[in-house]
């Protein structure tokens, strides 16, 4: 008996991702979206800083915003990820020091990772903006492990020096909430959210 393969498509409106992150990318790409990549070149460092998801939000709604601007009759997806541990907040380390330092602070406890998502259309006059938080439970490392993690290549692009979704994932215990929030978007959030406007239909 023959059988045809048929391959389910999502119908959906164009779709501009304000991003560079690789990560975000291949999530919703997975999710079986089809994708413009423009990364919003903002000034993090001037947004002021305040709760953990107010920040997030706040800089997903700039970097969404920028983009929307340039291209108002598209809609845009806009996001930020940041990791929280004693309300202070762990951005990218940019030297082997660094990444030594935050493995450090993270080792043998929790942690929060707070991710913002903007989804806009300026021509629609539509933007929703939400964050989600996961934590995260680091195993106690050893000063051997951190300092080999620490010497390879991951760290240093991804907010708190880990991805646990690469050579990272063998530093995590547990996590409690979304898995695609701490590698840099809340995919079934995201999805609801594009249904919810009707941008995307199944």
């Amino acid at each position: 008996m023959n059988q045809t393969n048929q391959t389910n498509h999502i119908t959906q409106e164009p779709i501009i991702l304000a991003s560079k992150s690789p990560r975000r990318k291949e999530l919703l790409e997975q999710a079986g979206l089809t994708l413009e990549i423009l990364a919003s070149d903002i000034d993090e460092e001037s947004i002021p800083l305040s709760s953990p998801k107010d920040y997030v939000k706040a800089l997903s709604r700039i970097k969404a915003d920028h983009i929307a601007k340039i291209h108002p009759d598209n809609w845009v997806i806009g996001a930020d990820t940041i990791v929280v541990v004693d309300d202070l907040i762990l951005g990218k380390p940019k030297t082997r020091e660094q990444a030594v330092q935050m493995l450090n602070t993270l080792n043998n406890r929790h942690h929060s990772v707070f991710t913002g998502f903007t989804i806009c259309c300026h021509a629609r006059g539509e933007s929703i903006t939400k964050a989600i938080e996961t934590s995260v439970f680091f195993k106690h490392l050893s000063r051997d492990e951190i300092q080999w993690y620490a010497g390879t290549d991951e760290p240093y692009d991804k907010a708190g020096g880990y991805g646990i979704q690469g050579i990272g994932s063998f530093l995590v215990r547990k996590i409690n909430g979304s898995y695609s929030n701490v590698v840099g978007l809340p995919i079934c959030e995201v999805m609801e959210t594009l249904l919810t406007l009707d941008i995307i239909q199944f």
